[in-house]
């Protein structure tokens, strides 16, 4: 009786236990559910993937391998005895590489209504280390004018093909520029004792005040006041999920496509992470006399360099160079060498599309904010001054008319 009684006790505290880490799974799951619809959704969405994880035995997730991908590793001795190293290349992979059928979300499809912001304030000191990096030695890169590019391809640059006018140009209609941000809630380092801050991540943010979206802000308003038609999308494509935010922001970039055919140009607006070797953050400035100490910034170019289709990725790279050499001569310090890699960022959508790093996550959401300017001011200039030889063309050849 009393060996029945303990056996009794103890099924009733495993059933305890089940009890309590079922709960707590699903307050974990159903996190940041404003409402019962889509707490319900949540667990709709995360249930089948925990089943399955219990039937491959890896019910304790310890890395963001995919149950496939779980499957597949365990029939080989091999990749299971190095799962570390295959989760971390997965999810190196997964962040650069977008695929073309990963998760979807509902894009937006109508251009934002900027509300205009005051020019950018001067930037208090938020404490953090500053530094310019400017390259000196030409070893290793690609040296186009005052273009420095780094490439991590197997594709060789010729400099007589780069410094060639690029294909995309300006046409008729509006929008003619769409700015997005695949890492939108990529954030900057404000001063300290800044106040209403919600972290979501290191060095991440829902906060527009604070994320890239904020610089794109500023970017819409200098290209708008050149008279270059803009649609902003402030969709925070890497929230709440990182993992797929490039398949997230493709389909947008389609629908927008499809909808605005006058779209040429696609800037893809992100922050960069720079550490030294001990782990600490420090930002990357420009010193420019009479402006102010914006965030240095750098163009990340893509390629066909990891097998997937990309066909006119030298037109892209063509016009970094061309937009590049022109910041250069204006502000020598602005920009940081070109990336060019074999990754493709959803650069093939267009031949107008570009990548930008606007500072580090250590520089100040104000230093940031210049450097959006000033690059707005200049990329506006280069497409416009490509428009002026057609329009010269024009004018000319109505003046032939009418004289014959």
């Amino acid at each position: 009786m009393k060996q029945k009684r303990s056996s009794a006790g103890f099924l009733r505290r495993v059933e305890a236990g089940l009890l309590a880490a079922g709960t707590l799974w699903v307050a974990a799951v159903t996190a940041g559910s404003d409402t019962a619809a889509a707490a319900a959704a949540a667990l709709a969405s995360a249930l089948p993937e925990r089943m399955l994880r219990w039937e491959l035995g890896d019910l304790w997730t310890r890395d963001s391998l995919s149950p496939a991908a779980v499957l597949a590793i365990g029939e080989s001795p091999l990749l299971s005895a190095a799962r570390d190293d295959v989760a971390a290349l997965w999810s190196l992979e997964r962040q650069e590489s977008p695929e073309e059928d990963g998760e979807t979300r509902a894009p937006v499809t109508v251009p934002v209504e900027e509300t205009p912001v005051e020019p950018a304030a001067p930037a208090e000191d938020n404490g953090v280390p500053a530094k310019t990096l400017i390259p000196t030695d030409p070893s290793g890169y690609t040296v186009c004018g005052r273009v420095y590019i780094s490439n991590s391809t197997g594709h060789e640059l010729s400099v007589p093909e780069l410094q060639k006018p690029f294909a995309a140009a300006l046409g008729e209609g509006e929008p003619q520029i769409l700015i997005l941000h695949t890492h939108g809630s990529e954030a900057y380092t404000p001063a300290p004792g800044t106040e209403g801050i919600v972290w979501s991540g290191n060095c991440r943010t829902t906060d527009y005040r604070y994320n890239v979206v904020k610089v794109g802000d500023e970017m819409a308003e200098v290209l708008g006041a050149a008279g270059v038609s803009v649609l902003h999308d402030r969709t925070l494509y890497d929230y709440p999920n990182y993992t797929g935010a490039y398949d997230r922001a493709l389909v947008s970039i389609r629908k927008y496509l499809e909808q605005y055919p006058s779209i040429r140009f696609i800037l893809d607006v992100h922050r960069d992470a720079i550490e030294d070797g001990q782990g600490n953050q420090y930002k990357v400035v420009s010193e420019i006399g009479g402006v102010g100490v914006p965030a240095q910034m750098s163009l990340v170019m893509g390629s066909d360099g990891s097998g997937l289709e990309h066909p006119d990725w030298l037109e892209n790279l063509k016009l970094a160079a061309a937009v590049q050499q022109d910041i250069l001569e204006r502000y020598p310090t602005l920009m940081r060498p070109v990336l060019l890699r074999n990754s493709r960022y959803n650069q093939h959508a267009t031949t107008g599309s570009l990548l930008l790093e606007v500072g580090a996550a250590g520089n100040s959401p104000e230093e940031a904010a210049l450097a959006g300017r000033l690059f707005a001011e200049r990329f506006a200039a280069v497409l416009l001054a490509k428009e002026e030889p057609a329009a010269d063309a024009e004018h000319d050849a109505g003046h032939v008319e009418a004289a014959s």
